[in-house]
């Protein structure tokens, strides 16, 4: 093992296997273990993040392969660019918030950390293999604990139905998912079969494949990744499955396994495929508009601070899906600066809102009021959370939300119009209601005294929003590592389309040339 990233993957697992030796009773070292484990990942992916990409960018660097079934070309496989770096640093960032705020878990509380560091385990493999097999099965790692964990330890009497709900619909997207996948490695000659990413993109560059095999294929991978990520209108699962999970399962989902799908759609989808993407991807800029719109009117009518959280994150996608679907360098860019910004964002709002709900033991916001107050520290994280939703500058999401929105402007006018109307009109106004309702006026009659966060347990907000104002002041710590990666993704995706026009101009040319 000679590559940062397999430490940075294997941290939380060693952490879980250890975690699983120690008895029940030791509550503080299961504690101190996990607290530990997700600290190593989240000290080298920080490493990581600022390793000098300079040289032979945008190819992967800090890679690492291991052989495992020659025989059907399945390699443990693993390696950093633009388009996963960023995701790669925020996934520790949030795993080790997430460990730091589940001290409230008082049932079952060895088993709920070896499941919490699985799903970190798997989140950080899944961005980091460059093999098809292993980039699969790092996902369902980390899907099977979200499952269980909101079933034991989930909140609210919609907990049972929103686990079967969670189950039913990430199972099917998982499956339509695995179904394009194998159909994708089927494509290659059978002596020449491989999972490698690399030699799949380089293979069908030099042989694009037949039309007829990239209309079947997309279209899965499309809904598959789809559905993983809430593409309206399969979002339903999301609020309700949000709004039942404990604060560190829906930080994690939310936040970071949720981008799974949109990163596989950019780094598998568009390349390999990019005759069949020119005409899914108007399919796509419409539906997107579900997420951005309609999620947002949805969440102006929720009372559940966690449901009307968990619909902004469902229309947060839109801006992520529109950045796709533009299919420009600035909006692929964009999308995934969102993408990054957006995992700090949800991870930062759900912690909140869990501590909210420990001190006051409620999450309906007509019966909040006044608590600036009583959490000065707390109620101005979540103001400053507001505003990054609200894509204030000074935040991470707005310049990914303005270069998705310069990138899409020229091949979507109306839909990147009406995005700016969600986001400027529909986001501030359930933003800022539920600010003033929980935040300000009068206490509620029946509110207790409660006590703002201790200083030691104001670190994990504290770095969620210290990385989001970070990357808000200086984008160009993401943005110059994702253009190169994004530059290649969209030759790739638009080379077709490059030769036909020339194809076209030449032969338009050829006959006054003759007759002259």
């Amino acid at each position: 093992m000679n590559s940062i990233l397999t430490y940075i993957i294997l941290a939380p697992l060693i952490g879980a296997l250890v975690v699983l030796l120690v008895p029940r009773n030791f509550r503080f070292i299961i504690r101190g273990i996990a607290q530990a484990a997700t600290l190593i990942s989240m000290v080298l992916a920080i490493k990581m993040f600022f390793f000098d990409f300079t040289t032979n960018f945008p190819r992967e660097q800090l890679t690492e392969k291991i052989q495992w079934v020659a025989s059907l070309g399945i390699n443990y496989h693993v390696g950093v660019d633009g388009l996963n770096v960023g995701l790669i640093l925020m996934g520790a960032i949030v795993a080790f918030a997430a460990v730091c705020v589940s001290h409230n878990i008082k049932t079952y509380e060895k088993e709920f950390y070896i499941l919490l560091l699985v799903m970190t385990g798997g989140i950080l493999g899944a961005f980091a293999s460059l093999d098809l097999f292993f980039f699969y099965f790092f996902h369902e790692l980390a899907l099977v604990p979200t499952f269980i964990m909101i079933g034991v330890w989930g909140r609210g009497e919609n907990k049972n139905y929103a686990t079967f709900q969670i189950t039913l619909y990430l199972s099917i997207g998982a499956l339509l998912a695995l179904v394009g996948l194998i159909a994708l490695y089927l494509q290659l000659p059978l002596g020449n079969r491989t999972f490698n990413i690399i030699e799949l993109t380089k293979y069908f560059k030099a042989q694009p494949m037949n039309l007829a095999a990239q209309q079947f294929i997309f279209p899965l991978l499309l809904f598959g990744f789809g559905i993983l990520v809430s593409l309206w209108p399969f979002h339903t699962w999301a609020p309700l499955g949000y709004g039942s999970a404990p604060s560190a399962t829906a930080m994690l989902h939310a936040g970071v396994l949720k981008k799974f799908g949109l990163y596989g759609l950019i780094r598998i989808a568009l390349p390999l495929m990019p005759d069949a993407s020119q005409s899914w991807l108007h399919v796509l800029a419409v539906l997107c508009l579900g997420n951005i719109v309609y999620c947002g009117f949805v969440a102006m009518r929720q009372r559940d601070l966690n449901l009307l959280i968990g619909n902004s994150s469902v229309a947060h996608m839109g801006f992520c899906f529109l950045g796709i679907a533009s299919l420009t360098l600035i909006g692929i860019t964009g999308a995934v600066t969102v993408m990054v910004a957006h995992g700090l964002l949800a991870a930062l709002t759900f912690a909140l809102s869990g501590y909210i709900y420990q001190q006051t033991g409620t999450l309906d916001i007509r019966q909040m009021g006044g608590l600036l107050r009583q959490i000065p520290f707390i109620g101005a994280a979540l103001v400053m959370a507001a505003m990054a939703g609200c894509g204030l500058p000074g935040f991470a999401n707005f310049p990914g939300e303005a270069l998705v929105l310069f990138g899409a402007w020229k091949a979507f006018p109306l839909v990147t119009a009406l995005a700016v109307w969600g986001a400027l009109v529909i986001g501030a106004v359930y933003m800022l209601r539920a600010v003033r309702n929980i935040l300000h006026g009068p206490m509620a009659a029946n509110q207790t005294p409660i006590a703002d966060a201790s200083l030691l347990r104001k670190l994990p907000y504290a770095l969620l929003l210290a990385t989001l104002l970070l990357f808000g002041f200086v984008p160009s710590l993401l943005t110059d590592k994702i253009k190169p990666s994004a530059q290649s993704i969209v030759e790739m995706a638009t080379r077709p389309l490059k030769i036909q026009k020339m194809e076209k101009d030449s032969s338009a040319t050829a006959p006054r040339a003759a007759v002259k």
